[in-house]
């Protein structure tokens, strides 16, 4: 093993030869042997050494590499080697030490130029080897979403299934047989990609369109809390307005809610923390107050999808909005202004004996003044760090995407001894 060749791992577009390095070219016309799937060997008709066609079976070709330790072998590969594909398996297996990786521009980076788009936020994924059924649940809450469809998975199928899902707020950009002279970009609405045929060889993108919300999931298994962020209709591109599952469920924890609570949401947002506290409370009346009017209709259409009846959605500007409304059991606060500490001080005042109030600040600012703020009316204050990360799938690979930090304070206001 210490004596063996290296193996070079070299991308190639659909241009073939004349696309790559002239240190690529030189090495893959030295090559003993050269290994890649079938339709990138055809890229290379003049080559007159041996082949090994890739297929299914990874396993063979570990054992053709480890036959041939001390020759020069090329493993050819569409694209950027490290991006997506064999590159990434034969490194693990083998040992990274054993290779050389020569990049190429993948196809989908190819895409996004073509369509001038930045692709470092994007959503991306290969539905050869992911169900579109779990890849819609991404998309419908991404900013941009790159796609290697597949023949069973054409473009037009993908748009079908998205608009059969009401997502219907993405530009849509089929790019076709990159780098190649037949090259095509395709832009429309998804109804247009719809109806439309493609090349086998492509990359969708889709873009969202400015200040279109998520249309919420219809998805089964909706939970008393905790549900899934997706499932809310919230407002984009604005951030701050929704608070994540994780952290919504260890708040609505700690209100301890009962069945008849009477609870204040403030500065609700498009609502979540107010429709699954309203499902606890069911008895009870959850009250929503939110200033801006656009997210106050937000709440409306989540509480409508939620079938929540016992929520009020109250438009106004705290403290004035709560004037007329009945002393709470519980309170939420979220917010990400300097008025927080304010509005958790008045709020108190109004929270019944031996209720709670949770505030949820992003700040570490914040986190001071509320503590602060807190510990002035009671002795007892419980303070969180929240830290998570989400697990996705990224090609093949399991990563974790991490939640901003957030910060978690309640307090149980005394009872009168």
């Amino acid at each position: 093993m210490t004596n063996a060749a290296k193996i070079h791992i070299i991308g190639i577009g659909d241009d073939g030869t004349h696309g790559v390095t002239v240190v690529a070219r030189e090495l893959i016309a030295q090559a003993e042997a050269l290994i890649g799937p079938e339709y990138v060997q055809r890229l290379v008709p003049d080559y007159k050494g041996e082949r090994f066609v890739v297929g299914k079976d990874l396993d063979e070709v570990l054992e053709f590499i480890r036959a041939r330790q001390k020759k020069r072998l090329v493993v050819l590969v569409s694209g950027d080697p490290l991006f997506y594909g064999l590159a990434r398996y034969l490194c693990d297996q083998l040992g990274k030490d054993r290779f050389v990786v020569v990049p190429h521009v993948s196809s989908m980076q190819l895409a996004f130029a073509r369509v001038k788009e930045s692709w470092e936020d994007a959503y991306l994924t290969n539905l050869a080897n992911h169900p579109l059924e779990a890849v819609i649940e991404k998309v419908r809450v991404a900013s941009k979403v790159g796609l290697f469809t597949s023949e069973a998975t054409p473009p037009s199928l993908v748009a079908r299934e998205l608009l059969q899902r009401r997502i219907d707020y993405f530009w849509a950009y089929v790019c076709e047989n990159l780098g190649s002279p037949d090259e095509r970009v395709t832009q429309g609405e998804l109804t247009e990609i719809a109806a439309q045929e493609f090349s086998p060889l492509n990359v969708m993108i889709l873009v969202r369109k400015p200040d279109q919300p998520d249309r919420p999931s219809e998805a089964l298994g909706r939970r008393l809390f905790g549900n899934p962020d997706e499932l809310f209709l919230q407002a984009k591109p604005k951030s701050g307005l929704l608070t994540p599952a994780e952290v919504r469920t260890m708040a609505l924890a700690e209100l301890d809610l009962g069945t008849r609570s009477i609870v204040w949401d403030i500065g609700a947002g498009s609502g979540s923390v107010s429709i699954e506290a309203a499902q606890i409370a069911h008895s009870g009346t959850t009250y929503a107050i939110e200033m801006d009017a656009e997210d106050h209709e937000l709440i409306q259409s989540n509480a409508e999808k939620f079938a929540v009846t016992n929520l009020v959605a109250v438009l106004g500007r705290a403290p004035e909005a709560w004037a007329n409304l009945p002393d709470p059991d519980a309170v939420f606060v979220g917010g990400l202004g300097r008025e927080i500490s304010r509005l958790i001080e008045q709020a108190y005042d109004r929270l019944r004996p031996g209720g709670r109030l949770v505030a949820n600040v992003g700040s570490i600012e914040n986190l001071a003044d509320v503590h602060a703020t807190m510990h002035g009316r009671a002795a007892d204050v419980n303070v969180w760090m929240i830290n998570v990360a989400r697990g996705t799938y990224q090609l093949e690979r399991v990563r974790f995407e991490a939640l901003n930090p957030t910060f978690l304070l309640s307090v149980i206001k005394p009872t009168a001894s």
